[in-house]
């Protein structure tokens, strides 16, 4: 898709992902009909399904609880604008840093969460605070409206089921890396 092609079949597809051709036929037919017989898929609009599909198709307002040096380093992160996700607002209780801006984003005192959230019509959430602030930090988003959580606190997170929740703990993804470089060593 990335070669300037117009279409590409679901054996195109199945060769470059590893899986049968049967298989990606049924799994994108689980999401409705846009494949055309004896063409395949055209590029563009199997694009615009998978956008649709995973929600990127649009504009999501996302804050941050924590301004600490992960905060930081992804409000500093420019590939969210790119893929739909823009950050408005970032909240922490240091008093030397609210008031201040980081990347052109604000940053408030976390007591003012429940009324930025609502007023900026903010969607999700990230939260960057010690494991020990996590869930106060999930308990006061979602008390705001925020139906999405991103959770990068080594802790497991205990919230409503309408609320989406993911872990990004970064000693799992060590953990697998580790495991895949082990494997790809004893299996030479």
């Amino acid at each position: 898709m990335r070669a300037g092609r117009a279409t590409v079949s679901s054996s195109q597809l199945a060769t470059l992902f590893g899986f049968t051709d049967a298989q990606v036929r049924k799994d994108l037919a689980y999401f409705g009909h846009f494949g055309h017989p004896g063409i395949g898929y055209r590029c563009d609009e199997l694009i615009a399904e998978i956008r649709r599909i995973l929600g990127t198709d649009r504009q999501w307002t996302v804050t941050m609880v924590g301004v600490g040096n992960m905060g930081r380093a992804l409000l500093r992160y420019k590939g969210f604008s790119a893929q739909g996700f823009r950050i408005v607002a970032a909240f922490d209780r240091d008093p030397r840093v609210i008031g201040s801006q980081i990347e052109g984003i604000p940053v408030f005192d976390i007591a003012q969460l429940g009324d930025i959230v609502r007023q900026q019509h903010i969607q999700l959430g990230m939260i960057t605070v010690p494991a020990a602030d996590a869930q106060q930090a999930a308990d006061q988003l979602v008390a705001a409206g925020i139906t999405g959580i991103v959770n990068f606190a080594p802790v497991a997170l205990s919230l409503p089921e309408h609320v989406g929740l993911v872990g990004v703990d970064l000693t799992t993804e060590l953990e697998q890396l580790a495991f895949s470089v082990a494997n790809r060593t004893r299996s030479r």
